[in-house]
């Protein structure tokens, strides 16, 4: 039987250096805002309001995690992704679920290996000693541990932290606040760069206070009508643009209805994009020609049946307000913020 040994020495990732505090400042100390990162999000398709760049921008320079909370469907998870690709650096995601463990999410050892590598020390004249074993070529790596040991700057995506319990919280302060990961076995691991940390929560769960004070803090709501049309735009510009607007101005009538799941932008993008491939240039006059897609906004039995062709008919009767006319002048002032 191999017993696992318990050390208590410092280890940086490879070829790493253990300073992580000064393995940073990404902008040139002429940048005070975040106007440049919003400008670099829109490049890539996300349009971020200004208080969520500022946000987003003093976590990377206080290098300090960004937990995010909203409604699902939002842009909490699709931000991420954005920031990404704007910074040119690799999305390390870690999806949140029930029962999730340390093995899940942080490292495991590769104990079929370990096995393998006993019986064939038994085959040989050299006797195994627990430090074989138990060495980083055995460690099994996962998220959490990825993006303590990348090479290269990443980002991290920890998705759903409501999902998980308090003693995976726990865990996380370690990695949340120093950047390491102590691996009993091996000892402390060190970052080499502090990845840049996003944790998304949709609110089904009170997080702990300790967890709060770790990150900084912003509330993704749902977008205004101009900025929710500039999404939709920049992600399907094939779309027709009246009917753009048209859907976008539906959509948010119909998140002031009495539902049980308020369709998010997800849920926009996907039912524009429905109309689209149905050949819409336009929101028809008649309800029944949009009941068969309301599946892409609606995602319970009870609001599905609640949305009568009546009701239906009341929320496209309230473009013919003058929303669809307004509209214009908000995505000019929007384009111009």
């Amino acid at each position: 039987m191999v017993c696992r040994p318990v050390r208590q020495k410092t280890l940086t990732s490879p070829a790493a250096s253990s300073d992580v505090k000064g393995s940073g400042s990404r902008t040139s100390p002429a940048q005070h805002d975040g106007s440049s990162l919003r400008e670099q999000l829109h490049r890539v398709g996300y349009i971020a309001d200004p208080d969520l760049a500022t946000a987003l921008w003093l976590a990377g320079e206080l290098q300090r995690p960004l937990l995010i909370e909203g409604d699902a469907g939002v842009g909490k998870t699709a931000l991420a992704l954005a920031l990404a690709r704007a910074e040119g650096r690799t999305l390390i995601r870690l999806q949140c679920h029930e029962g999730i463990d340390l093995a899940q999410a942080a490292y495991e050892w590769n104990y079929g290996r370990q096995l393998l590598a006993i019986r064939l020390g038994e085959t040989t004249d050299r006797a195994l000693v627990e430090a074989d074993l138990f060495s980083r070529e055995y460690l099994l790596e996962r998220p959490l541990l990825q993006a303590i040991t990348s090479e290269q700057p990443c980002v991290l995506l920890i998705d759903e932290i409501d999902r998980s319990d308090e003693a995976f919280e726990a865990f996380l302060l370690e990695i949340l606040a120093d950047y390491q990961i102590t691996v009993p076995e091996l000892g402390t691991l060190h970052a080499r760069h502090a990845p840049q940390v996003l944790l998304t929560s949709n609110g089904t769960r009170e997080l702990s206070d300790a967890l709060r004070r770790r990150c900084l803090y912003h509330w993704l709501d749902y977008p205004d009508l101009a900025r929710e049309i500039s999404i939709v735009r920049a992600t399907l510009p094939d779309a027709e643009s009246r009917l753009i607007e048209q859907a976008v101005a539906f959509v948010q009538r119909l998140r002031r209805e009495d539902l049980g799941k308020t369709p998010g932008v997800a849920e926009t993008l996907d039912w524009v994009r429905a109309l689209h491939r149905l050949q819409f240039k336009s929101l028809p006059d008649d309800p029944g020609g949009l009941m068969a897609t309301l599946g892409c906004l609606l995602k319970t039995r009870e609001d599905r049946f609640q949305m009568e062709p009546r009701q239906i008919q009341r929320l496209l009767d309230g473009r013919r307000d003058g929303v669809a006319a307004g509209t214009s002048t908000g995505v000019a002032s929007h384009s111009n913020d």
